[in-house]
């Protein structure tokens, strides 16, 4: 008890001045909602079909009955959530047409039993997203036509923030009440490729971090009814708040659910989930499995639910993302040979597991929690 004490006291802590008129759910409110979920486990989604957001959700190529399939594949190994990436393109194109395609999504998802965590920006890969036909895949290399959103052009004119806004506020008012969703993830990596001494870097620092708190703001106007997160997923020390960089400050400071990244060995995760503890508030893993670089399910997943950590591992079939190579592909293409492991994914494309040991695992975990939660309520 204690502990917890302290714990909760150091969170309130680093919970920073609320922007404008918004406000952070509290401690007590954020480990109530949690109380209310099941053991959460899941992926990060995109079907086979698609090499990024863009095209997982434009309507020429958005495919419904492919969605279907492999949510049921999910379903069937105990999965009941998802984390899916959105991109403000897709609204600024059609945004009724998007918003249809969301619903949509979450109707084929509710029937399989999975409510996904929806994502609004990512700071990663490619910084020029453009609309339209995307190209195919650059044999044997790792997401190589995932894309970043806003993208470069869209973060550094401030002339395209209340378009920005709108895209934050429209969508979540469209679904501040749908209990089909679990949480909003306002930002994938918000410093990533922002740090350093390069004047790119420097510049997508400074951007990011002034913009990031005004993302929180937007989406706490349009009062959801779902937490708000961004996860943090580099530097050694996430407990401490003067070894946290200024993004990192923003996302612990403001997230109603902690939210984090780890490819690493089981001892790190470990003492990752013991850093984040000092915040007092409940945390889903929402990115892991790399498994040359030691994070596993077999290793990862006890651990989390000795913890009473959500899991969402990177990603779930193997298709044009081609994750199942190496982050090295990017300077070594796997065209002449396989990886010895796949780097990440749970199942092949016509949906056989890759290993049957690893999904046994997850529903067996998954099966688990639920007979605890069962054994609870009857008490």
């Amino acid at each position: 008890m204690l502990q917890l004490k302290h714990a909760l006291a150091f969170a309130m802590l680093l919970v920073g001045p609320a922007f404008g008129e918004t406000q952070q759910w509290t401690v007590q409110k954020a480990n109530t909602w949690y109380a209310s979920q099941r053991w959460l486990v899941g992926s990060n989604y995109i079907p086979a079909d698609a090499i990024n957001q863009l095209e997982m959700w434009q309507a020429d190529t958005f495919n419904p009955a492919q969605i279907d399939k492999e949510l049921g594949w999910a379903q069937g190994i105990g999965m009941n959530t998802m984390r899916v990436f959105l991109h403000d393109k897709l609204w600024e194109q059609d945004a009724e047409g998007f918003k249809k395609r969301i619903a949509q999504f979450l109707a084929i998802a509710e029937r399989h039993g999975i409510r996904p965590m929806l994502v609004f920006f990512d700071s990663c890969w490619d910084p020029d997203p453009k609309l339209g036909p995307q190209r195919p895949p650059i044999p044997g290399v790792h997401n190589s036509g995932w894309v970043q959103s806003p993208g470069r052009a869209g973060l550094a004119d401030t002339a395209n923030y209340p378009r920005l806004k709108a895209y934050v506020q429209d969508i979540v008012r469209s679904f501040a009440t749908d209990q089909r969703i679990l949480a909003w993830d306002l930002w994938n990596e918000p410093d990533n490729g922002a740090e350093g001494d390069s004047t790119a870097a420097r510049e997508k620092f400074t951007h990011v971090s002034a913009l990031l708190p005004q993302v929180f703001a937007w989406a706490r106007e349009a009062n959801p009814s779902q937490p708000l997160t961004s996860g943090v997923w580099t530097h050694d020390d996430w407990g401490t708040k003067d070894k946290l960089n200024a993004i990192e400050q923003v996302q612990l400071g403001q997230s109603d659910i902690i939210t984090f990244h780890v490819y690493d060995w089981p001892e790190v995760f470990e003492r990752r989930v013991k850093q984040l503890q000092a915040h007092g508030r409940p945390m889903i893993c929402t990115e892991y499995l790399a498994r040359g670089a030691g994070s596993t399910f077999d290793t990862s997943l006890p651990l989390a639910r000795r913890y009473d950590v959500g899991m969402i591992n990177w990603g779930f079939v193997d298709g044009k993302t081609q994750t199942r190579y190496p982050w090295d592909s990017w300077q070594k293409p796997y065209t002449q040979s396989q990886p010895t492991a796949w780097h990440h994914d749970v199942f092949h494309g016509d949906g056989k597991p890759y290993r049957q040991a690893e999904v046994d695992q997850i529903r067996a975990l998954a099966t688990e929690a639920e007979k605890e939660i069962a054994r609870h309520k009857k008490r």
